[in-house]
């Protein structure tokens, strides 16, 4: 009589299958997490922006429509004298009165170029006298005097290096 005996075990191809869907599962993650971090820092950014914006408005209620500085922006924001955010995000205020549109451009890699219409990582420009274009996410227009356009650049959206504004 044969007796047949059957060896308990995994063959090598489905070992190997086992690993190659692992290995897929594992790729996939990791090429959506910087897509992912991205975009949560583009969301602190806007929350950031409609601090400061909130910020403005209660600081010109305050003070009969007068414009803060930024220093006095991240005073009502922190409680600190400086214009340094908890995040680490700087407030520049940038115009004090409207002279011509200004469109912005978003340079994410800071370098020295300190130019008004330049948007870097971790700042926050504030331009009293103008508001936000409706038409043009990038671009600034003649606002009233209590208006200040709040603008951040951002590492993802429509093209990379985009520009979120906000009017207060």
């Amino acid at each position: 009589m044969n007796v047949q005996r059957k060896e308990k075990g995994f063959t090598i191809i489905e070992v190997v299958l086992v690993l190659a869907i692992a290995g897929l599962i594992f790729l996939m993650v990791f090429i959506a997490l910087p897509a992912l971090q991205r975009s949560q820092r583009d969301s602190a950014r806007k929350s950031e922006v409609g601090t400061v914006a909130s910020a403005i408005t209660s600081y010109q209620s305050n003070n009969r429509g007068s414009a803060p500085t930024d220093v006095q922006i991240g005073q009502y924001i922190t409680g600190n004298n400086s214009a340094v955010l908890d995040s680490g995000s700087t407030i520049i205020v940038r115009a004090t009165v409207y002279s011509a549109p200004i469109t912005l451009t978003a340079n994410l890699p800071a370098t020295a170029n300190a130019a008004d219409n330049v948007l870097y990582a971790d700042q926050i420009k504030v331009y009293y006298g103008y508001k936000c274009d409706p038409t043009a996410s990038d671009s600034l227009i003649r606002g009233t005097s209590r208006q200040a356009a709040i603008a951040v650049a951002l590492e993802s959206g429509p093209s990379v290096g985009s520009v979120y504004c906000q009017t207060n």
